[in-house]
């Protein structure tokens, strides 16, 4: 039986306990956990998890688990099989991984319009973390950091200068560096 691949999403209330749930789930289903993002925001736990299984049945022992966790668990809970498998290592080939940090006063559009300028690149963005925290004087700082495949025909002081221009747009410092 060939490998099939799945990412399952979850959320709900914060409390101990939930990543031992999930990790059983997977365990449970015959499947292997692969790679997973976890964190809290606001007051909910949010979790990625991918996972893989030659098992004939894990779909669907993923899929009775899950509904055992939503309704014990207040849990939220989204399964998703890959068809197409894992996707190649980070960076793809005919990319190379560059870094960009934003930070400055939080306002509105600061994701939007530094994204922006990276998809108006072709740039693919592979990670993403964002926070606001409050800065000098109560007001909030923001702050971004993107881990991103800028391919291998884009020229890096091109980007570098459209991250400025919008940078200044959004009254932001922004650094682009080779991850």
């Amino acid at each position: 039986m060939t490998t099939r691949w799945f990412i399952l999403s979850a959320i709900g209330r914060d409390r101990p306990g939930l990543v031992s749930e999930l990790a059983r789930l997977v365990l449970d289903s015959d499947a292997n956990l692969e790679d997973s993002r976890m964190t809290i925001l606001g007051t909910d736990f949010a979790v990625i998890l991918l996972c893989s299984s030659r098992g004939g049945d894990a779909a669907d022992r993923l899929s009775l688990g899950s509904k055992r966790l939503e309704r014990d668990h207040g849990l939220t809970i989204l399964i998703r099989e890959l068809a197409s498998g894992r996707r190649p290592a980070i960076p793809a080939p005919g990319t190379r991984l560059y870094r960009v940090e934003a930070a400055g006063e939080d306002r509105a559009g600061i994701v939007a319009g530094i994204c922006g300028v990276l998809a108006e690149h072709g740039v693919n963005i592979v990670e993403l973390d964002t926070q606001s925290r409050p800065g000098q004087g109560g007001e909030p700082h923001y702050q971004m950091t993107i881990r991103a495949e800028v391919p291998d025909g884009v020229d890096p002081r091109a980007l570098r200068d459209a991250l400025e221009r919008e940078a200044e747009r959004l009254v932001l410092d922004v650094a682009l560096m080779p991850a």
